[in-house]
């Protein structure tokens, strides 16, 4: 059996992207092997810094933190759903949803807006509305991800058109959200040619909201 592995992570450095408000990332050494002998680098960051998962916790002090959540949230086999070449801040609706959601599966949203990381054109990204939100819970599927910078919209500097509607139906039904994945076209061509796809979403033991995750997709495909 032949195997791929994708990385869908975006890589952590100094003044990378971060969400409006979110703590700026600064990556510097701490020690080196001039001066001390290894070398170890200095992280300042916040907990939903480059590609990351929210735990519910991460809208309401009530829902679970990451640290309750059972590993198996977090990877799964996948089901990618093709939402690219919407208009900038454009609400998906259900209709993209694929066939093959449930229990069990991870779906994977494919806006495409993975080509804008590091402009401002990647904070204009489209996002489930609440509807399709409420329409993946209740097809029993407890782990989206997408490669945008959130599952809600995010409002340009000086527009309070802010919500949290998407978060709010997920994380309520102790979903596991991914954020800032890239490299989705990969799978929606291994999608299209009948190869399973699995993918493994690990966070960081932080708990609380968040973490970073180093996010693969494993690929199988066909010997032949």
């Amino acid at each position: 059996m032949a195997v791929e592995l994708v990385d869908l992570s975006v890589p952590i450095v100094s003044g990378m992207p971060v969400y409006p408000g979110d703590p700026d990332v600064v990556v510097t050494p701490a020690l080196t092997v001039t001066n001390s002998g290894v070398n170890v680098r200095r992280l300042h960051m916040g907990s939903q810094t480059g590609t990351h998962v929210d735990a519910p916790y991460h809208v309401d002090d009530l829902l679970p933190r990451l640290e309750r959540l059972p590993l198996e949230r977090f990877t799964g086999p996948a089901v990618v759903a093709d939402a690219r070449g919407l208009a900038p801040r454009t609400a998906i609706g259900p209709e993209v949803l694929p066939e093959g959601l449930g229990p069990g599966v991870v779906l994977l949203i494919a806006t495409g807006w993975s080509r804008y990381w590091g402009s401002d054109d990647y904070l204009a990204h489209p996002y489930p509305s609440a509807e399709t939100a409420a329409a993946i819970v209740a097809a029993g599927v407890r782990t989206v991800g997408i490669d945008a910078l959130s599952v809600d919209r995010t409002p340009p500097p000086g527009d309070e058109d802010f919500s949290l509607d998407a978060h709010r139906v997920l994380c309520g039904a102790h979903a596991v959200i991914a954020e800032n994945l890239t490299g989705l076209d990969r799978l929606l061509e291994a999608q299209r040619a009948g190869q399973g796809i699995e993918v493994s979403l690990f966070p960081i033991r932080l708990d609380g909201d968040g973490a970073p995750v180093r996010a693969v997709a494993r690929l199988i495909l066909d010997d032949h």
